[in-house]
């Protein structure tokens, strides 16, 4: 019952960042306070783009669209041979992560791809889009883009296979 009671207080993402920017401020945490400061910066720009305030949900992409580049970042820089860049990345990452919601884990996703795939009668790879669209709104903030992409292509082909050959 606590838990349920929880949300009505102010609970937003935006309030909790803000929160804990102060409370990096107060503990002299250099890497969260600056992660931090560039989640806000990043915030405000969305909102300023978008001429009103981020919902919960919206803040989340912001958030999610933050960690992609910094995925991108530790690749080019351990290519680069640059593993100190890399590992402050990866420190980056962790912290921008801790305002994400609870991962799914790949059982978790394929259970919501084959619900939308049975749902959609998808049969093959031309179904892709359609199963996507379905799928990504259930995941938003709790899957990696490219992962599920990559699931639903691969479930999607299995299908196809197995009508061809049954």
């Amino acid at each position: 019952m606590d838990q349920q009671a929880k949300p009505q207080v102010d609970s937003s993402l935006k309030t909790r960042i803000d929160q804990d920017l102060k409370d990096a401020l107060k503990k002299r945490d250099t890497l969260r306070l600056s992660v931090l400061r560039m989640l806000k910066s990043e915030i405000a720009y969305k909102e300023i783009e978008r001429r009103s305030k981020l919902s919960d949900d919206e803040v989340i992409s912001v958030l999610s669209s933050s960690i992609k580049r910094r995925k991108e970042s530790i690749e080019q820089f351990q290519k680069g041979g640059r593993e100190d860049l890399a590992s402050r990345e990866k420190a980056e990452a962790e912290v921008v992560s801790g305002y994400l919601p609870e991962q799914l884990s790949r059982e978790e996703i394929r259970d919501i791809i084959g619900q939308a795939i049975e749902r959609l009668k998808a049969v093959g790879p031309s179904s892709l889009g359609l199963v996507m669209k379905e799928v990504m709104p259930k995941v938003k903030g709790r899957a990696e883009g490219k992962m599920l992409n990559q699931m639903v292509s691969a479930e999607l082909q299995r299908i196809a296979d197995s009508q061809k050959t049954g």
